[in-house]
């Protein structure tokens, strides 16, 4: 067989499986995600706080974001881990690296930018500059975040911390 016409039957056969990631609707999914990066940006709790339902699960336990204390929601824990990271980094600014979204799911790569001038995993502010990540995975209903499964670099935060 001519090696041309397997190629070019090949990518036009691929061509017709793969759509653009803009041509894909996602249910707003990737809008949440953005809305995320966004709200904690602007420093704009309220707004942060809405994105998520009321019955939210955050299937992430680690250090970094332990089990809720009793009494508190972790709709209520989660928001009060970003307030203490935003009273922690004045200047946070958040950005999404990259993103998978789907109706119902949406993944992304967040970036975090700032200075450490307020207390942060109780360590003194040192001035000086962050950039870390994390890796979420966010179940979406009713264009809010239902569910949550996430790595975030706690131990890069604390090594630039202490320098």
């Amino acid at each position: 067989m001519n090696r041309r016409i397997l190629i070019t039957g090949a990518a036009m056969s691929a061509g017709t499986l793969i759509r653009p990631a803009a041509a894909q609707d996602d249910g707003g999914s990737r809008a949440l995600a953005e809305r995320f990066a966004a709200t904690l940006s602007d420093h704009d709790m309220g707004a942060f706080a809405a994105l998520f339902a009321d019955d939210y699960v955050n299937r992430q336990v680690s250090a970094a974001a332990p089990p809720p204390p009793p009494g508190k929601s972790p709709r209520q824990a989660t928001v009060a881990f970003f307030a203490a990271r935003l009273a922690g980094i004045p200047d946070l600014h958040v950005a999404i690296e990259t993103i998978v979204a789907s109706p119902g799911k949406v993944a992304a790569s967040f970036v975090y930018s700032g200075t450490h001038g307020g207390p942060l995993y109780g360590i003194a502010p040192t001035g000086r500059a962050l950039r870390f990540t994390s890796c979420d995975i966010f179940t979406v209903r009713n264009d809010q975040f239902a569910e949550h499964w996430g790595m975030g670099d706690i131990a890069g935060v604390l090594a630039q911390i202490r320098g």
